[in-house]
Parts: C-alpha cells; sequence; structure tokens
C-alpha cells in the first residue's frame, strides 16, 4: 500500500483548480455539509454513481485540507475495466488508482474480510472511504441495488456511513461539461450508525449487510437524488 500523503498532495493540490472548473462549466454547488460536523474520526462515504466525475466531487465539496482527506476509494480489478477503450487500459485499476487512493476489492470470494481487507486496514488507520455501493456506473441514471461492503466495514469499525447524493453528473461528457449544460451538486446526508444499521441485532450474517444497505442507506440517497 502506497504511503497515504501521495492521493493527500494529489488531492489538495488538484483542489483549487478542480473547484474553479466544477463551478465554472458545472454551477458545482455543496449542500448540508454541516451534517458531517459532529462525526469524529473517519468516515465512510456512500453515494450513487453516475458519472466518471463522481470520484473527484467528494474530494471537490470537502474543503481544502479536510481532515477526511485523503479520500480513499474501493475499485475494481483492473481486468474489469473497459480493455477496449486506450485511455481506461493506461489509466483504469493499477497504479494510476493507488496514487489517487483507490485499491481493489477482491470481488467473488464471499468473504468480506478478505474482500475488503485493503480498506479494513485504510478505516483502521483513521483514513475515510468513499464507496459507490452499486458496484459500477448507472446505465440510466437511476440508482440499483447495493451491494453490502459498506455495512460490514461500519460494523466491523464503528465508523459511520455518510449517505451523499451525487446530481446532475449523469452522461456527462467534455461536450456537455464545457458548453454549460450540467448543473452538478452533492448533498450530505446524516451519518449513520452501526446500531441504527442493524438495530442493536448482535447476530449478523452476510445477507444482513446487504440487507441494511438496501433498506437503510439506499433509500435515504434515492430521496435526497429525488428531492435535489
Amino acid at each position: 500500500m502506497l504511503p497515504s500523503f501521495i492521493p493527500w498532495f494529489l488531492q489538495n493540490f488538484i483542489w483549487i483548480p478542480t473547484n474553479i472548473i466544477l463551478r465554472l462549466f458545472g454551477a458545482f454547488k455543496v449542500k448540508n455539509l454541516g451534517n458531517i460536523d459532529g462525526i469524529k474520526g473517519s468516515a465512510i462515504f456512500v453515494s450513487n454513481h453516475a458519472s466518471q466525475l463522481d470520484p473527484i466531487l467528494l474530494p471537490a465539496a470537502l474543503p481544502m485540507f479536510s481532515r477526511f482527506l485523503p479520500m480513499f476509494y474501493v475499485s475494481r480489478e483492473k481486468e474489469f475495466y473497459d480493455q477496449n477503450n486506450i485511455l481506461k487500459k493506461i489509466f483504469y485499476g493499477g497504479f494510476f488508482f493507488k496514487i489517487w487512493g483507490a485499491y481493489q476489492a477482491y470481488v467473488g470470494k464471499r468473504n468480506f474480510s478478505f474482500s475488503l481487507q485493503n480498506h479494513l486496514k485504510i478505516i483502521k488507520d483513521g483514513k475515510s472511504l468513499f464507496i459507490f455501493p452499486e458496484g459500477k456506473k448507472s446505465f440510466d441514471g437511476k440508482i440499483h441495488e447495493f451491494f453490502g461492503g459498506a455495512a460490514f466495514l461500519s460494523r466491523t469499525t464503528g465508523v459511520p456511513i455518510v449517505p451523499i447524493t451525487i446530481n446532475g453528473a449523469y452522461q456527462s461528457n467534455f461536450g456537455k461539461f464545457f458548453s454549460f449544460k450540467k448543473k452538478i451538486s452533492i448533498i450530505f446526508g446524516k451519518p449513520i450508525y452501526p446500531d441504527e444499521l442493524f438495530d442493536g441485532k448482535e447476530k449478523i450474517i452476510p445477507h444482513d449487510y446487504k440487507i441494511a444497505m438496501n433498506n437503510i442507506v439506499l433509500p435515504r440517497i434515492a430521496k435526497m437524488l429525488k428531492n435535489g
């Protein structure tokens, strides 16, 4: 695992130009940021996933040098990304993702502790995560079923989940973005702690994590997305 100062430097280094570009061309707005003021320690930010812009939007929405930076991410194996696209083949997965703070989850193992071993270490080191629990970009701009990994990480570490909504980024491309046709915003919801996810339930089976994500976290994100 690379030293954390590398993604910290990158995410803070591009904060000013990213905000200028987003606010100029995307009318970028951040709403309800105060909902995270009371969090002590790290957090697991969970969001809908509608565009390739999404990974840079949360660091841009936080204050420069925020205590939640650097932000770390859950990525898929390099082979998951479109190998027919030259740019994706070069930049997606592998070293480029790691210097930004993205580490692979080992899918198909049916064991959260193994699959998310990198991310457990990141949280235990006091860092924060940004997870797209749908596992891939939405094909229609709507929210689809969540996986349970974020709930597992929350219960295992005691770190809260912060539901956030990214609005207006669906089907973003350079043409639409730089022609002022996109209005992008991020809305921060109130933190959800493990006790609320599982209502005090002590014996948890793997399927319970998925239930918690889809019954509690997903509806809150969907409501914020609907209300804008």
